[in-house]
């Protein structure tokens, strides 16, 4: 810890200010948040879509809206991580959904035979400076919507994936997980 914070503000600041950056075009700064981030957004894209080319079609597509998007992008809101990732699972989500994937990955149990043993990227996120603060507010939910929301956000699951495996309507579903969200918001604001 220095005296104007912890020692993790170096790289979520370096990050940062190379999203700005790359906001205003430079190409340099770019490939600087590529360089820090590549290796974690793959992971999420590969354990979402399954399959290898895929997730490297994907993680393409993710560069090029976070390129066109970075201006959009506002550190005070969230860390440049978190960002990120969203825009990664959100694009795998999609991918997953289309119909090109259909026949691609048949059951999600095969698919996660695929990928290798390594940390998984969505893991060392949450192993992270804000992760220890998320993992203390999800360890405060009650066993159902904390199910939910790993499901959902960190396994790549849609919610009407989640609500069938738990066998609960759609919108009882969408209904714990936006209350679980909020408690989360709130726990997370209380600590900071």
């Amino acid at each position: 810890m220095t005296g104007n914070g912890t020692q993790a503000d170096g790289p979520r600041a370096a990050l940062a200010a190379a999203l700005t950056l790359s906001a205003t075009g430079d190409r340099e700064a770019f490939r600087r948040v590529y360089e820090l981030t590549a290796a974690k957004l793959f992971g999420i894209c590969l354990r979402i879509c399954g399959e290898r080319q895929a997730a490297e079609d994907v993680l393409q597509e993710v560069y090029l809206i976070v390129w066109r998007r970075a201006a959009t992008y506002r550190p005070e809101r969230s860390h440049p991580v978190t960002w990120l990732a969203t825009i990664a699972r959100n694009r795998s989500l999609d991918w997953r959904r289309s119909p090109r994937a259909r026949g691609a990955v048949a059951d999600p149990v095969e698919a996660e035979e695929t990928v290798d043993d390594a940390p998984l990227a969505d893991q060392r996120i949450v192993a992270g400076e804000d992760g220890r603060r998320l993992d203390d507010c999800m360890d405060r939910l009650d066993e159902r919507p904390r199910h939910a929301i790993r499901s959902a956000f960190l396994d790549g699951l849609t919610y009407a994936d989640v609500a069938l495996r738990v066998g609960v309507p759609l919108p009882t579903m969408k209904s714990i997980i936006r209350r679980a969200l909020i408690r989360l918001r709130e726990c997370l604001n209380d600590d900071a």
